[in-house]
């Protein structure tokens, strides 16, 4: 029976009352609760107590220039005022979508190793991303009369949003439970995280090499006329802050020029300075034909993604315009004024104040504070990270490198307790994993600080860690 509407309620009474949240336990959340944050400043956040925490997670992954930048509302206001909403369908376009486009392909061509895009489709979320791309895929290779030939091969532990394409080309089952995922038109290989999934002996390059056997196995297997696209993040997020082994993406993109298979980089999380470059693909050499992007694009001051397509692509929509007619996907809010211009004063942040290079120094920094301060931890048994985007990997044992059972959770635990010290981390839902991405503009003195605080969540919760171990 629901709960009766009494007035005078406390917002955390109205929300528990009133809110279906995402990506919650309902049965948790009827016991406890939500917690309430309130308000933010830089690298911070406050509940409605006015407690402070640090927040290590950006929110999630996207608060890349820090909270309360006052510069950017008062973008959003003006830019309300301006002009509140236009849709761009049907050849209609307003000036904040136009600067923006042209930014990001500026930025590509001329600032990364990404140099062959051609045009930027927009959107609101990295789902959505995700599924334009699915459809892309699907709607080039039918113009080149290969119908098909639509089938996208994702990896085991990979995020790549929750709608019903995007959350089928994630790989990790939680996701997919009592939702009919994913759809048969998705093919899962193996996760290439060297770390769990290596065997006795085996080298990362030698890790690496099976991994991509196996893709090509299984492109043979379905036959080569039935895969359209890859799809991967360059550093997986969600699945762990997974960094590819030595050799991955090479071998993965000779097999892809080798069949005709595009390649779809999810950029999503890995975008706008998050890894120390504009773009986690310039790490790996990585050359897509569809480039996803959000978060970072707005630092979440605004929901907008942009799928940035290749010249392969366009060129292709290109010529068969006159034939096929109009494009007919898109968005109600697709290329939304007020959200491109602030996606644009964003960007200028990021580059006025060195955001990207300073990700990459304090990300240094803060993976070797990190890697000095855990090292001691029991139960951790890898650290790891890249730029500001950093995790670590629970272990039962070190030396064997042994793991805990399904369903122990202490990474999850170590993130609650982490909260009661005042620092936000995440615990991810694929493995025993606690992650990290604090706001680009963070300062050495809070990644300390903020390090100081999990390292005394570790030390609260080693007893039951170690009960959990004994399972």
């Amino acid at each position: 029976m629901d709960t009766p509407l009494i007035p005078n309620r406390s917002i955390s009474e109205i929300d528990r009352d009133s809110v279906l949240h995402p990506v919650t336990s309902i049965f948790d959340h009827q016991r406890f609760g939500p917690k309430i944050v309130n308000s933010g400043s830089g690298s911070t956040v406050y509940d409605e107590s006015g407690r402070s925490y640090i927040d290590f997670g950006a929110g999630l992954w996207c608060v890349n220039v820090g909270y309360g930048r006052s510069e950017l509302a008062q973008v959003a206001y003006d830019a309300t005022a301006t002009l509140s909403y236009f849709h761009s369908f049907g050849n209609v376009g307003n000036p904040p979508m136009a600067h923006l486009a042209d930014k990001l392909l500026s930025i590509l061509h001329e600032q990364t190793t990404i140099p062959d895009m051609a045009r930027v489709f927009m959107g609101c979320s990295g789902s959505d991303a995700n599924d334009t791309a699915f459809k892309l895929v699907r709607y080039y290779n039918n113009i080149l009369g290969r119908p098909q030939k639509k089938k996208i091969v994702s990896r085991l532990g990979a995020y790549h949003g929750v709608s019903y394409a995007s959350g089928s080309l994630t790989g990790i089952p939680s996701y997919h439970k009592a939702f009919d995922q994913p759809h048969s038109d998705v093919i899962h290989v193996s996760c290439p995280h060297f770390f769990r999934f290596s065997d006795v002996n085996e080298t990362e390059v030698e890790f690496s090499r099976r991994l991509v056997s196996e893709i090509e196995a299984v492109i043979l297997r379905e036959g080569p006329d039935t895969i359209a696209a890859f799809i991967a993040e360059p550093i997986m997020g969600t699945g762990g802050v997974l960094l590819p082994p030595k050799g991955y993406f090479d071998g993965v993109s000779q097999l892809l020029q080798k069949y005709d298979i595009l390649l779809i980089v999810d950029e999503v999380i890995t975008g706008f300075g998050r890894t120390g470059r504009w773009f986690g693909s310039e790490h790996f050499n990585l050359k897509p034909d569809i480039l996803n992007l959000a978060k970072g694009l707005t630092s979440a001051y605004f929901p907008l993604s942009a799928t940035v397509i290749s010249n392969r692509i366009w060129d292709v929509l290109t010529s068969s315009s006159s034939e096929m007619g109009p494009f007919m996907h898109g968005f109600t809010y697709s290329g939304h004024p007020v959200g491109c211009a602030i996606a644009l004063a964003n960007i200028e942040i990021i580059e006025r104040e060195e955001l990207i290079p300073r990700s990459a120094e304090l990300g240094s920094y803060f993976l070797s504070v990190a890697r000095d301060v855990l090292g001691s931890q029991p139960f951790i048994g890898d650290v790891r990270g890249l730029g500001l985007m950093a995790a670590v990997e629970f272990v039962t044992d070190k030396k064997t490198r042994s793991f805990f059972s399904p369903g122990r959770g202490p990474h999850r635990l170590a993130a609650r307790l982490a909260a009661e010290e005042g620092v936000f981390v995440r615990g991810l839902p694929y493995i025993d994993v606690n992650s990290f991405s604090p706001p680009l503009c963070i300062s050495k003195s809070e990644i300390d600080q903020g390090l100081e605080r999990y390292v005394a969540a570790l030390k609260k919760g080693e007893p039951e860690f170690k009960l959990m171990a004994a399972d």
